[in-house]
């Protein structure tokens, strides 16, 4: 570990990340003490992009991104974690912000949450539902662990919390049909959560919630001042809503074979 690294593991889990992993593991490489990246089933170059930002590589067949991301932690090392996906940024101001609180250990707190903005149609989205995401990714390695469902992974920190101001910069989607093409898979895991939870469908909450989603996202949380984008995910983001409750309702009747 050089003297300018800090007692800091960056984990991530990758698979066909190539293309974005230079843009996400340049601003640690040289300022982290380990990068730790958990891959599966890749086709293309992901394991030497990787490595050539010094990072540790290790395949393990794929089970979910909650099981693999606990496989990455695991894999740390370091007193403190900072939890990255393929797609996102740590900013130079977030950057220097992390530094401060790792140097201070963490300051009387045990893990940091900041806001996350995902860079959409050419601009960053900081209004509506998109915005500002706060995600907890900063962590005591031993405080720290993945829970939630297979589906929908969180960081549950068993001690004190803090929020630091600067941004994660996100790079989910590349095009509207990179969006687009998510909505069946997210229905489908939204769906299946709520059937093997054993709770029941409701014709009010599908008809209401799609516009109380748009109303929310658009008006409340001033979604209209992205522009046209900020139009485009409060739309999306009620069509979201009412296909995964529609999906809900067939699997309900039908089981995962409706045909």
């Amino acid at each position: 570990m050089s003297s300018k690294s800090l007692p800091l593991s960056v984990t991530m889990i990758a698979r066909n990340e190539a293309a974005n992993l230079p843009r996400s593991l340049a601003p640690v490489a040289d300022w982290a003490a380990e990068i730790i990246v958990v891959i599966n089933d890749c086709t293309d170059n992901t394991r030497e992009v990787a490595s050539g930002f010094g990072a540790r590589v290790e395949e393990r067949p794929w089970t979910c991104r909650r099981d693999q991301k606990n496989v990455a932690l695991d894999l740390a090392t370091q007193p403190w974690v900072l939890a990255l996906d393929a797609d996102e940024v740590v900013t130079p101001e977030l950057r220097e912000a992390i530094t401060r609180f790792v140097q201070a250990d963490g300051a009387g707190f045990d893990g940091a949450r900041f806001p996350r903005r995902t860079w959409f149609m050419g601009r960053w989205i900081t209004h509506g539902d998109w915005y500002p995401d706060y995600s907890l990714r900063l962590f005591r390695r031993k405080q720290g662990c993945w829970s939630g469902s297979r589906e929908h992974d969180k960081l549950h920190l068993d001690g004190t919390l803090t929020t630091l101001p600067d941004h994660l910069d996100h790079y989910s989607f590349p095009s509207l049909l990179d969006n687009v093409r998510k909505i069946p898979e997210y229905a489908d895991a939204f769906a299946r959560e709520q059937v093997e939870s054993g709770r029941r469908w409701s014709l009010l909450h599908t008809l209401f919630r799609p516009v109380w989603r748009f109303i929310r996202g658009y008006i409340l949380k001033r979604g209209f001042l992205d522009g046209f984008p900020g139009f485009y995910i409060a739309t999306v983001t009620a069509l979201y809503t009412f296909v995964r409750y529609a999906r809900w309702y067939e699997r309900e009747r039908l089981g995962d074979n409706p045909a």
